[in-house]
């Protein structure tokens, strides 16, 4: 091959790697995922805009937006429930409490009547507060209210934000504080043929039902309320 037609093939094998080089420069680099798109993909969808109450129904007076917290008014409260019925579900939220607090998170409930009875409450409470001294195991934080008792002892100070998680799939009811499970029961097993506290539970077994805070004229705070069908 002549000394010309090397440096002629030479001269395009380079214009051909710069134009490869400058192509790869442009392309946009490959999408790496946020913490945001790993909860969308895990199925959990945020049902408090952090703004106001869309999206939810019931004793919206009783409650307010502080600086992109859900608040249960003192001297407020009443149930506040997602404008959406569930069956099956997974939901997570953080919660503060001030000193004496008292709250619940009504599940699988019917609109309009005590959600402790006609659906299920899981308790919200300052545990350490003298005032509830002298409760029965199921009324605690975490218990399923007149069903089934809690583990006591992994809340965090008054004033600090828990981290809460309540799953529910057919009869099994399961409630995390801080990670660590505090209830996991059958409700066939708990329920039947009368509850603890031998009361009437109405709505213990409905299929489905309203999500949502029952306030008890305490304030408490939430936000990073999440919730996935199953």
């Amino acid at each position: 091959m002549s000394r010309p037609s090397v440096l002629f093939y030479t001269s395009l094998i380079m214009v051909c790697l710069l134009t490869a080089a400058c192509r790869s420069e442009n392309q946009p680099a490959p999408a790496t995922e946020t913490p945001e798109a790993a909860t969308d993909e895990a199925g959990f969808v945020s049902v408090f805009n952090g703004v106001d109450l869309t999206g939810w129904t019931g004793n919206v007076e009783g409650y307010g937006v502080e600086n992109g917290t859900l608040v249960c008014l003192k001297d407020g409260g009443g149930n506040l429930y997602i404008d959406q019925e569930y069956s099956d579900f997974h939901l997570r939220f953080a919660f503060k409490l001030e000193p004496g607090g008292n709250n619940g998170v009504g599940i699988r409930a019917e609109q309009g009547k005590d959600a402790a009875y006609y659906g299920m409450e899981i308790q919200i409470l300052d545990d350490t507060a003298p005032d509830y001294a002298d409760l029965k195991p199921w009324q605690f934080h975490g218990s399923v209210y007149g069903v089934a008792p809690a583990l006591r002892g992994h809340q965090k100070p008054v004033g600090a934000w828990n981290e809460e998680e309540i799953i529910a799939r057919g009869a099994h009811i399961t409630v995390k504080l801080n990670g660590t499970v505090i209830v996991d029961v059958d409700l066939e097993e708990v329920g039947r043929p009368s509850t603890i506290d031998g009361q009437e539970h109405p709505g213990l077994f409905n299929p489905s039902g309203y999500i949502g805070f029952l306030g008890h004229g305490h304030r408490i705070e939430f936000r990073d309320i999440q919730i996935k069908a199953l």
